[in-house]
């Protein structure tokens, strides 16, 4: 097993006088190594017999996003403390280039375990696929699922983006970035499509969600949705203007309020938005830039935890898990254990290493984030 190791976060006080059994654990996982240039994009999965699996994406040919990869797994039995050694290979490369971006979900009705990910054939030609398991993720259907079946192109659905809502609807937020002339487009603009039936036949939605900039290169991109109590969704998306961006929609997604800046200031860099279970309330992680300094305006940094006691309004109790200047944390996985926050993230840019070459795990406990 990988030991743990207590971080104590420099711009949390609190945590400081709480002592190490209270505060923080950064787990210095899954490092870059030879023929393994970058390990990054996970999800976690409580499975029945206690232990957690983490699904993340290996990569064997490069460290860009269109290099070789595929999904290799981690175990833990101890809520997340520590974590198995070896990999143990989920899906093998099925793309021209590579798969990606998990998002694991245990499905309501059935007690399946549903498996997301994005196949990438190409930079024109990407698409979000599913598989499911019923043996608590020892084998997996043989033949995928295509989530999107109407609109060839280049797609993007981030990692732990797929939700179920409280009636089990599937929904899976994903950004096109295909120009009318079928090539590569950095301006995103977001689809969302949905299942009633665990996914076995997916449907769009009628709207199109636009950046209201109509001149800005970037649009809306790496989309998330999490539900809200009156049973809105609530739409968010990283932008370059700001902040990230969220749109509300009352009838299940089928429309959209027109997208408009949050609280959440932000460089260009996704947010993870998940309630939390013990108290309902929501928490963001994402790179707080409310006061950045000027030379690390395009930085994704720090790694930023918040609460929300007003559905997404406003944010409090801000508490900064990383702040290197030199770091790069993103595409966040976020999962509850007992009274604790599990993370997984892309890091980088500090010790030596590039940016997103590798993953790590922490495990938060709720008090702190309170305190």
């Amino acid at each position: 097993m990988i030991s743990r190791r207590t971080f104590l976060a420099a711009a949390s006080p609190l945590a400081l006088c709480q002592g190490a059994k209270e505060a923080p654990l950064i787990l210095p996982l899954l490092p870059p190594a030879p023929g393994n240039p970058r390990n990054t994009e996970g999800d976690f999965l409580p499975l029945r017999d206690g232990r957690i699996l983490f699904a993340y994406t290996k990569f064997t040919g490069g460290g860009g996003d269109h290099a070789t990869a595929h999904i290799a797994a981690r175990y833990s039995s101890d809520f997340g403390t520590t974590w198995s050694s070896n990999d143990v290979t989920l899906l093998e490369n099925e793309g021209g280039m590579n798969v990606m971006s998990v998002s694991l979900l245990r499905l309501k009705k059935s007690g399946r375990i549903a498996f997301f990910y994005l196949r990438k054939d190409s930079e024109t030609k990407c698409a979000p696929f599913l598989r499911y398991s019923s043996d608590e993720g020892k084998t997996w259907t043989r033949e995928p699922m295509a989530v999107i079946q109407d609109n060839p192109g280049y797609h993007v659905l981030n990692n732990d983006r797929v939700i179920q809502t409280s009636r089990g609807l599937l929904v899976a937020p994903v950004a096109l970035h295909t120009s009318a002339e079928g090539k590569w487009t950095g301006r995103g603009s977001v689809r969302v499509y949905v299942s009633d039936d665990e996914g076995q036949r997916w449907r769009r939605t009628p709207q199109v969600i636009e950046c209201p900039d109509a001149a800005n290169a970037t649009g809306l991109q790496e989309p998330g949705v999490v539900e809200l109590k009156d049973g809105r969704l609530m739409l968010f998306c990283r932008t370059a203007l700001g902040s990230q961006y969220v749109c509300y929609s009352k009838d299940a997604g089928e429309s959209w309020t027109e997208p408009g800046p949050s609280a959440l200031v932000s460089p260009v860099s996704p947010a993870s938005i998940e309630r939390i279970p013990k108290t309902g309330h929501l928490l963001a992680v994402w790179n707080d830039h409310t006061r950045i300094a000027p030379e690390l305006e395009r930085r994704r940094t720090p790694l930023t935890l918040a609460v929300s006691r007003d559905e997404g309004k406003t944010w409090e109790r801000k508490r900064n898990l990383l702040e290197d200047p030199k770091g790069w944390y993103c595409y966040t996985a976020i999962e509850f254990v007992k009274d604790r926050i599990l993370l997984g993230f892309a890091s980088g840019g500090s010790d030596g290493l590039k940016n997103l070459s590798r993953t790590q795990i922490a495990s938060i406990p709720l008090r702190w984030l309170y305190q």
